[in-house]
């Protein structure tokens, strides 16, 4: 028996502040993504086509080999973005209490793809959302760019379990699925009983959480055909106010 995958709740473009503010939740459609950041799906496509070169996540507590990563940080000042020296990933163990607390040190990304306008518009216009739902202010902007696959029979996008990040503003944009099931996001009021579930699956849908508010997981992915190697993408861009934690 197949299992239905609940579709993504989505919001309209213009409706997109206003979910947030009420809910703490938002969800674009690609089509949406691709008219918000004045772009095509070409375009994107060729932003995602460094993910094939991601290298293995080597601090995984649990011993898995299912992900791999990059990871960068910005600052993000109204339109204008620069790049930080690379730096540590570092988390306190009341946010994630597998591999908080560690300096994770990760190759950093590409710099064809840091150079690119169409990265560069993406991270300021993600910082005018920040904005609009908590302030105008500098947005510290830590960029983690991961592949999920099937190398160990399962893979786990977030093996820390249900989940806030300590940040403002969560993205996870959903960049493409191969040969998986699984992988169905749930988010739930941080101080309360509601919750939704859905599974992304169109190339370049948005998810948007306002952090302080929910909690989030994704569930393991499996491969389709035993044996046969599938994987999930997906772009993650946390924003926080006055400073990375850890400084």
């Amino acid at each position: 028996m197949t299992q239905r995958a609940h579709q993504p709740p989505y919001v309209p473009l213009n409706g997109l502040d206003d979910a947030l503010t009420r809910t703490g939740l938002a969800l674009l459609s690609a089509a949406d993504v691709r008219q918000w950041l004045h772009t095509d799906a070409a375009a994107l496509d060729a932003l995602h086509e460094s993910w094939d070169r991601l290298p293995p996540d080597t601090f995984l507590k649990d011993g898995g080999r299912y992900r791999r990563r990059r990871h960068s940080c910005f600052v993000v000042e109204g339109d204008r973005l620069r790049q930080v020296p690379h730096r540590a990933h570092w988390q306190p163990l009341e946010y994630n209490a597998l591999h908080g607390g560690m300096q994770r040190w990760f190759e950093p990304m590409e710099p064809g793809v840091v150079a690119s306008p169409l990265w560069q518009r993406l991270l300021v216009t993600l910082g005018g959302a920040a904005s609009r739902l908590h302030g105008l202010r500098p947005w510290h902007v830590e960029a983690h760019p991961f592949r999920i696959d099937t190398t160990d029979g399962i893979g786990r996008p977030t093996p820390e379990g249900a989940h806030r990040d300590g940040v403002d503003l969560v993205a996870v944009f959903m960049l493409g699925r191969q040969g998986i099931k699984g992988g169905e996001s749930r988010v739930f009021e941080a101080d309360g009983p509601a919750g939704q579930r859905f599974t992304l699956t169109e190339p370049w849908s948005l998810l948007l959480l306002d952090d302080a508010r929910v909690i989030h997981e994704t569930t393991p992915i499996q491969p389709l055909v035993p044996g046969v190697l599938g994987w999930r993408d997906t772009l993650v861009l946390t924003y926080r106010r006055n400073g990375f934690q850890g400084d």
